[in-house]
């Protein structure tokens, strides 16, 4: 039997458009002899849909537009497709009014509503806000024809966290069910996970372990189909594959790309046997890119936008997000704007210049000077009499953000910010000036990563010129200013903010570790005054288990001395 994982692309809210990709899937799977489809995680209507959920409109019209996709799908296969459903006793029990489901069409009619069992609250998840969890973990019965005879296969269903919870694998339960346990229990001969499941650093090799370790442990052959695409801040990657019993990779689809995965299950062995086996990604920089330019990629597709803007001061972040950008869009939708000062140094300036010039993209260059002057002048009776600093700084960042604004409000582009995740830690950057934008490329990208991917990308010819690389960071606010007059070594920034944000340490721990007390003390208090800053800052891509967006909720006026 043939089974095809649909590892697509959702829009959200876009029910007409995804079940017609669904639908162009199904007649693609049957071209190849699938018996099954397999679609992701609320795949009829994209995930994640949020707010979107409590609109009972919605919930009818995507009920509506399921029996119009079943009755026009291929006779002879069945699909599982997701979506939300009414849970109809919501009311008369006070649960929540939906269920997170996959249902089950063939022939024209919906056979089966199977509903999520776990329901993750974590990080970016919040998915209790929505949804009831089912009490049960059911499957049901494929019949394939083989020959004169017709064999049947027990398929368990299960949604993305719903295998997250192996206690055998992670040394705990974190919840108090197991719905792979209880469907092994049922005698199932195959399970299939339909997921939605976002991407961080080296995600995979842990979804891979994870299920390896499972099918292995109970014998039984698993299939992944995850959804690809991204959707604001989350990036989906896809990765779709499935594992045999005896846990060995057997299928593997391209990640970060659409595709029709074909996986194939022998009753004879009453296990997947070997189809397409992708190489997985085996470089973080290279799967860090590849987020990076689909996350770009989407958010412009899906919020209308063909062309993007962006400052250009010849620092790294700006030249690695021009060059995403380039990726993304193609290098005749990218305007580099170059905006000197006073204060820029010449270097600077050829180094933009040289930048543009490799990525091939447009550029024009605006000096700031003439209105850095009539700034000083209406402000020169207010502020008589004090020294010049961070006020007059920010003016000049404010100035070039409101000509990048102008830039994309006239001509319809998207602007991209620049700031990385280091600077966004400790308010290294400036609201309304350098931090405009539509979406925060590389804000989940720490700054010794940006050094790390501009590296990799220079590995067989010069993208980033090198003297970017080479030079030490700088805003160049004033003269001859440096990124670590104000803050420690970058590499010691990184190590100190990992463990923040990533391990959750309280300054304390950092210390007992052997880092410096002042240091760790500074970094500490930058990190919780510039909360007021993140909270006005771009959506962001995530591409870490800790971004700062949907899954970070800090207050802003706090005080904490632990």
């Amino acid at each position: 039997m043939k089974i095809a994982i649909a590892q697509f692309n959702p829009t959200i809210g876009d029910l007409t458009g995804n079940a017609q990709k669904i639908l162009e899937l199904a007649h693609q799977a049957s071209k190849n002899q699938a018996q099954l489809l397999l679609t992701p995680e609320l795949s009829l209507c994209g995930y994640p849909p949020r707010d979107y959920l409590f609109r009972s409109s919605f919930i009818d019209a995507m009920s509506k537009q399921l029996m119009a996709l079943a009755q026009q799908f291929p006779p002879e296969l069945t699909g599982l497709v997701g979506l939300a459903t009414a849970n109809s006793q919501a009311k008369e029990k006070g649960e929540k009014p939906l269920h997170n489901t996959i249902a089950v069409i063939q022939n024209g009619e919906i056979l089966y509503y199977f509903h999520k069992r776990l329901l993750p609250t974590y990080d970016v998840f919040d998915e209790a806000r929505y949804f009831q969890p089912a009490t049960v973990t059911k499957g049901f019965t494929l019949k394939i024809e083989q020959q004169e005879n017709v064999v049947p296969v027990n398929v368990g269903v299960t949604i993305c966290e719903d295998l997250w919870n192996d206690e055998a694998f992670w040394g705990q339960r974190n919840y108090q069910q197991n719905p792979l346990e209880e469907l092994v229990q049922q005698g199932v001969d195959l399970i299939v996970n339909l997921s939605a499941s976002p991407y961080r650093v080296e995600k995979q090799q842990l979804r891979e372990a994870m299920l390896s370790h499972s099918a292995k442990n109970y014998a039984l052959p698993i299939i992944y189909a995850n959804q690809v695409g991204a959707n604001d801040d989350l990036i989906f990657d896809g990765s779709s594959f499935a594992v045999n019993q005896t846990g060995e990779i057997v299928s593997r689809g391209i990640s970060f790309q659409e595709t029709l995965l074909l996986a194939e299950y022998s009753s004879q062995q009453s296990d997947l046997i070997p189809t397409t086996i992708t190489p997985m990604i085996d470089d973080s920089n290279a799967e860090i890119w590849e987020a990076l330019v689909l996350g770009v990629q989407d958010y412009a597709r899906k919020c209308g936008f063909q062309q993007i803007v962006i400052g250009l001061s010849g620092g790294i972040d700006s030249s690695l997000v021009a060059a995403i950008a380039r990726s993304a869009l193609g290098a005749n939708n990218v305007l580099g704007v170059l905006m000197p000062s006073p204060y820029s140094s010449p270097s600077s300036l050829a180094d933009a210049e040289a930048l543009v010039h490799n990525l091939g993209i447009s550029s024009t260059t605006l000096s700031i000077e003439p209105a850095m002057n009539a700034y000083d002048e209406i402000l020169s009776l207010l502020f008589a009499g004090t020294e010049f600093g961070v006020a007059e700084e920010n003016l000049q960042s404010r100035i070039r953000g409101n000509l990048l604004m102008a830039i994309a409000n006239k001509f319809n582009y998207l602007l991209l910010s620049t700031g990385n995740k280091s600077e966004m830690a400790v308010g290294y950057c400036t609201l309304y000036g350098d931090m405009n934008g539509g979406l925060a490329v590389i804000s989940d990208v720490p700054k010794t990563r940006v050094y790390s991917l501009c590296r990799w990308l220079n590995q067989n010819q010069e993208i980033i010129p090198e003297n970017v690389i080479n030079k030490p960071p700088s805003a160049e606010l004033k003269p001859d200013q440096q990124d670590q007059d104000s803050l420690p070594d970058y590499q010691l920034l990184d190590r100190i903010l990992d463990c923040l944000i990533h391990q959750h340490q309280a300054p304390e721990e950092i210390i007992a570790a052997g880092f410096d007390e002042k240091t760790v003390n500074q970094v500490t208090q930058l990190v919780r005054k510039a909360e007021f800053k993140r909270r006005q800052a771009p959506p962001g891509l995530k591409i870490t288990d800790r971004a700062f967006g949907s899954g970070w909720r800090m207050p802003i006026a706090s005080k904490i001395d632990y």
